[in-house]
């Protein structure tokens, strides 16, 4: 051995240790990929010092700037001591050790290099994963993946001097899990405490994980104090569970879970809370929501839709966001679904619970309509493309309906349609033959005047219709090369003309189950029956003209489209639903814009104009302007004729370098009362308002903000929200989620930090 002698070796020496065994092993060079962490006690030590001494077999001591280095794990020292039988180093003064992209300096180290287990003094730490650094008074290792912080900090800010830390008495970090464990932690913004708790656990990458979220504080839809622990399970990859009781100091203690759950062949999410004893009613409130999908074969699946709630008042005293304050219609389906190659057979039960508007028993005006139960229906599909030419589809259905006040019965419908499409490049020609057929039982014993006529004569209780339909779609498009705003275009222009013939059928004795007036826009115009559900089949001889225009860039992306249309009617329908009213001509025209006109500049538009009353029925406009990330502003004006005519305004933008404004307000310009269609009400009214602020630094954004919105005609919430974002640890939110109302109630915002992961 003469490359070691009990001499002192020159400065900086430099030593190769390899297994003292008569196996071979394989050699070690600079330049090789670091070898897997599994393989580490595999891999050659490196040693460098200015002074070397001791038994190359059994222990070396070296002194003053002192390298040691196995694959991905090394150290600097002052003083260490290497013992070669346990594998094992010691050091001390300004140690600094890394181990896998993880970094630790502090006084004094032992470090066992085969199974990673070991000690360091008065540490400060950082992790690879995701930025995490700390001080301690002691990190114990007890592995390559789990290390354990002793009456230390972690945060995710850079610098001495964090932001935002928590300090434990004991903090577990465990790479391989994911997880971060502490116990009697409590956690400081700008060295103020502001959460304490007796145990903490958190995602060490952001990923989703069990254990306490932070706590939400603020106030609820009535402007009352509460508070809410959630607790999340992370039961599977595909699986996980929510359990949150919610105190609400004014009503009482509330308990609510949402399960989720993703497989191959299903899919699903269940949603409860129950308050037990609400102290202002003294009655058990709750509600409960449940979707499921699941496929009992390739052809063959199922599922349920079930949405319930205690009391009408549920979702003016419990809702925190205006989509939940308006659904009073609650659905309750089950369904299952079987399909062939060309056809498909459906079944479901359906019905629904109504949560009337509390102000209805006093304006009958603001009574929710209960709709029909289905119970059951079943629908039969079957159709083919393209045999010898011709398209043809045929659709069956038998329902029964039931209502507790209303007529009842029972449907059967057949719908067959054949067309043949001619299509050449530049032009269309679609003829089409439709045959509807329905057949009525009807109940009329139930309903006060069990079902006479205003002359005292009876309507029957069998009814059928058979009726058919001839249409004719035809079209041309045109194309030209131009230019669009100093841009490259291919402008096209493309006329439309749709024909439909149905004879008249009277239709005066088949109820009314579940049809209506169609919304009157582009779409419809080229529909053969103007109502929607299966009760009414309009007679129709009229003809609609349009014409599109398209602004097309090289790439395929629209820039510009323009629309125009109106429908003629040779005949004037006679077929009515009740207390409905037609006379006319011809049909109002439809006006459309829209497009992307810039890199930051779109707009949508639309305009309704009644051609036989001279006089504009609905129109609405609606431009964003995005000139940059986080910058976007979005203005709407909608008008609608005896119905409303409201402004809305929202934004998201940069008030200086960190600080950023949210807001929305969206104003009634004449809001119309009972038996006011033709006289609106001088004064406006806000409908919903949102302003809220947002601050953004290097490892934690503050969000806060108030929103203000009606949940019935007469009652309005006003919920306060409060989060700060701590990134790599969680949100502690005060109130409503910030993020999800920015989210719904300004279009185009963004999230300040996108690349976050899951709290």
């Amino acid at each position: 051995m003469s490359w070691f002698t009990a001499q002192p070796f020159p400065p900086r020496q430099t030593l190769a240790l390899y297994a003292l065994v008569s196996a071979a092993v394989p050699a070690w060079a600079q330049g090789v990929s670091p070898a897997p962490q599994t393989e580490e006690q595999d891999l050659p030590i490196v040693i460098k010092a200015e002074e070397i001494n001791g038994r190359p077999d059994r222990q070396l001591n070296l002194e003053r700037n002192v390298e040691l280095q196995r694959g991905q794990t090394g150290l600097t020292a002052d003083t260490a001591c290497y013992m070669r039988v346990e594998d094992e180093v010691t050091a001390s003064g300004n140690v600094n050790m890394w181990r896998f992209g993880d970094r630790y300096k502090g006084d004094a180290l032992q470090l066992n290099l085969e199974t990673g287990k070991g000690w360091v003094l008065h540490p400060q730490y950082r992790l690879q994963a995701n930025n995490g650094q700390g001080r301690a008074d002691r990190i114990d290792f007890l592995g390559e993946q789990q290390a354990v912080v002793r009456d230390g900090t972690y945060s995710t800010c850079e610098g001495a001097d964090p932001d935002w830390y928590l300090k434990s008495s004991t903090l577990r970090l465990d790479t391989g899990r994911d997880v971060g464990t502490a116990g009697k932690t409590v956690i400081y913004f700008k060295d103020v405490p502001i959460l304490g708790t007796p145990a903490l656990s958190f995602s060490l990458s952001g990923e989703r994980r069990s254990g306490w979220l932070p706590p939400s504080v603020g106030f609820g839809s009535q402007g009352k104090a509460e508070i809410m622990v959630p607790y999340y399970v992370n039961i599977a990859p595909n699986r996980d569970l929510t359990l949150y009781p919610r105190m609400m100091f004014d009503r009482g203690l509330q308990l609510g879970a949402t399960g989720r759950y993703l497989g191959a062949t299903y899919n699903g999410e269940t949603h409860v809370e129950v308050l037990p004893s609400d102290r202002k009613t003294d009655t058990t409130r709750w509600r409960a929501d449940s979707l499921h999908n699941q496929a009992i074969r390739p052809n063959w699946s199922y599922g349920w839709n079930l949405h319930g709630a205690s009391d009408n008042e549920y979702p003016s005293d419990f809702s925190r966001t205006v989509s939940a304050s308006a659904e009073r219609q609650l659905l309750r389906e089950l369904r299952t679904d079987y399909s062939g190659q060309y056809w498909s057979l459906s079944a479901r039960a359906q019905n629904y619970q109504v949560l009337q508007d509390p102000a209805a028993a006093a304006n009958p005006s603001l009574t929710v309509p209960r709709p029909y139960d289905r119970l059951p229906q079943i629908n039969f599909h079957a159709g083919r493309y393209d045999v010898a030419g011709f398209d043809w589809a045929v659709d069956a259905e038998a329902t029964r309906f039931w209502h507790p006040d209303l007529v009842r019965g029972n449907r059967a419908v057949t719908v067959a349609q054949l067309s043949y499409p001619i299509v050449r490049p530049g032009w269309f020609v679609t003829p089409k033959l439709i045959a509807n057929a329905a057949k009525y039982d009807v109940d009329y014993d139930h309903i006060p005047n069990g079902g006479l006529r205003a002359d005292g004569s009876r309507l029957p209780t069998k009814v059928s219709r058979s009726v058919g339909t001839f249409s004719l779609d035809s079209g041309m498009v045109f194309e030209r090369e131009g230019s669009l705003f100093g841009r490259a275009v291919t402008q096209t222009l493309e006329p439309r003309l749709f024909y439909v013939y149905t004879p008249y059928k009277d239709q005066d004795d088949i109820p009314v189950f579940d049809t209506g007036r169609a919304g009157f826009n582009y779409a419809q115009l080229f529909s053969e029956n103007r109502y929607v559900g299966l009760d009414r089949v309009s007679d129709a001889n009229q003809l609609t003209a349009a014409v599109v225009s398209r602004f097309i860039q090289a790439d395929g992306a629209e820039r510009l489209r323009l629309a125009f249309g109106q429908r003629l009617y040779f005949e004037e329908p006679r077929v009515r639903l009740p207390g409905e009213a037609l006379h006319q001509s011809r049909s109002d025209v439809l006006l459309a814009a829209s497009g992307r006109i810039s890199e930051t500049w779109s707009f949508d538009s639309g305009v309704q104009y009644d051609a036989t009353g001279s006089s504009l029925y609905s129109s609405n406009a609606g431009v964003q302007w995005t000139p940059g990330r986080m910058k976007v502003v979005n203005a709407e004006y909608r008008y609608q004729r005896d119905s409303f005519r409201n402004v809305d305004l929202s934004a998201q933008w940069p008030i200086s370098q960190r600080w950023y404004g949210v807001g929305r307000i969206s104003y009634a310009l004449k809001s119309y009362g009972v038996g006011q269609a033709t006289n609106p009400s001088r004064g406006g009214k806000l409908i919903e308002s949102l302003i809220g602020l947002e601050y953004k630094a290097d490892c934690w954004v503050l969000r806060m903000g108030a929103q203000r919105f009606v949940t019935a005609a007469q009652t309005t919430s006003t919920p306060i929200f409060f989060q700060l974002e701590l990134t790599g640890l969680s949100r502690l939110s005060l109130g409503n989620n910030p993020l999800e109302t920015f989210n719904k109630s300004i279009p185009g915002y963004t999230r300040l930090n996108s690349n976050v992961g899951r709290p």
